[in-house]
């Protein structure tokens, strides 16, 4: 059985157009799709961790209108508990993903409504329910006193901390140091350390510089290439695992996020909780949107036991 599992982050509307490039300025092209779906990186982690078998509590900001509506049948069909405050002004965020038809490659831009309002008196009101947790996790979408309020809460009870840097953001001093773990992706660990990453070696030079500022332990997730996992002394790259053709890799941060902390949840080693996050992100990349894509218990465990 796994403790459970608080996640701090912002909901969003996903809008997602596929066409087989980006308009420039000025221009309109014809997209080859559209879908509307649930989305927002900490809700996204949400229910890849409730589907991956997780006990999961979401703590953000929504308001009353339909795309909040979307957020919260989104999460009980997951099975996620939401923490939820709900306001009858602003508007509950939406984003745009760009998804390049030939490779499933995306580019986004969020707006997070009122979930941009989440302050550090919503967390301390939240204060209990973080302090219950055996993992917590977050990110940078919603404000940073938001998000260091929360660590430190949690930092204090001896709860498992994970911070996702995305997206890519300056981190004042200290903040690192409240984190068990951080799981940038390539670019992510680029803009926090100045170095460029580019594969498991120059991955492990980011990691030790985040070490350096910090971290407890990193996790740089490198795509295809799987990730690496560095903590102490140890550097370990893992594989990816393929459980199929890649379709789009908009959510594939989250699901991995998603199945890192519901390992770490049930008392699992870091490699074998990074082996589960790849798994289902793996999954995740074989299936259209973010939410809808993030993969069952029963489906993560079958690709680890191939």
């Amino acid at each position: 059985m796994s403790g459970p599992i608080v996640i701090l982050g912002v909901f969003v509307a996903d809008t997602a157009y596929r066409a087989p490039r980006q308009p420039r300025m000025g221009e309109t092209i014809l997209g080859e799709g559209f879908a509307l779906g649930p989305g927002g990186k900490g809700s996204n982690q949400a229910v890849a961790a409730a589907r991956a078998g997780g006990q999961v509590h979401f703590i953000s900001r929504l308001a009353r209108d339909a795309f909040g509506d979307l957020a919260l049948g989104t999460w009980a069909e997951a099975g996620v508990t939401p923490a939820v405050t709900q306001t009858d002004t602003g508007y509950t965020g939406a984003a745009y993903i760009f998804v390049e038809s030939g490779t499933g490659n995306n580019a986004i831009i969020v707006a997070p409504g009122v979930a941009g309002d989440i302050s550090e008196e919503d967390i301390d009101a939240r204060a209990d329910l973080i302090r219950s947790a055996s993992v917590f996790v977050t990110q940078l979408e919603q404000p940073l006193p938001a998000a260091i309020r929360a660590l430190q809460i949690a930092r204090e009870s001896g709860v498992t901390t994970v911070l996702n840097p995305a997206p890519a953001a300056a981190l004042p001093d200290g903040m690192l140091a409240l984190c068990d773990w951080v799981t940038p992706n390539e670019s992510e660990a680029e803009a926090l350390t100045g170095l460029p990453v580019t594969d498991p070696a120059s991955a492990e030079a980011a990691a030790r510089k985040l070490l350096l500022m910090g971290a407890g332990g990193v996790v740089v997730t490198l795509g295809a290439q799987g990730a690496l996992l560095v903590q102490g002394d140890r550097a370990l790259h893992l594989p990816a695992l393929s459980a199929g053709e890649v379709v789009e890799t908009t959510g594939a941060g989250d699901a991995f996020n998603g199945g890192f902390a519901v390992a770490l949840s049930e008392g699992r080693s870091p490699e074998e909780a990074v082996r589960f996050g790849i798994a289902t992100a793996g999954i995740s990349v074989t299936r259209p949107g973010t939410a809808p894509s993030m993969p069952t218990r029963s489906e993560v465990e079958a690709l680890l036991a191939r």
